[in-house]
């Protein structure tokens, strides 16, 4: 049987998010989900100073590179599948880092709306 195509948030063909740095919860470089990720790697953002130094508030260090994991640590600039609660919470006190519809997951839309993720559209 094959494998069913992931959908992005706009119902079309789910896109890569980044392949350097290899994101996504299955490191395949797409935000696909599935159901050992109980983060919903989901949002494929582009990193800002402000969200990484969100997420390190909040106990998730992105920054710091972590060799024995092949992980170097995202700058700004950098795209990656973020969890669509934390993204939220980022919206929420005002620190959201813009979003690439395209690749961002549909399932995230049971966590995050669409309208906000639009307004956070990377243009």
């Amino acid at each position: 049987m094959a494998k069913q195509q992931e959908k992005n948030v706009l119902g079309t063909a789910l896109q890569v998010c980044s392949m350097n740095p290899l994101t996504g919860f299955m490191r395949n470089g797409c935000c696909e989900t599935g159901p050992d990720d109980a983060g919903s790697h989901t949002v494929c953002a582009q990193m800002t100073d402000e969200f990484l130094a969100f997420s390190i508030s909040r106990g998730n260090d992105l920054s710091t590179p972590h060799p024995e994991y092949g992980f170097d640590g995202l700058k700004a600039g950098d795209r990656w599948c973020v969890c669509a609660a934390r993204w939220l919470e980022a919206s929420e006190a005002g620190f959201a880092p813009p979003v690439i519809l395209e690749a961002c997951h549909a399932k995230c839309l049971g966590i995050v709306s669409l309208a906000d993720l639009k307004y956070h559209e990377l243009r």
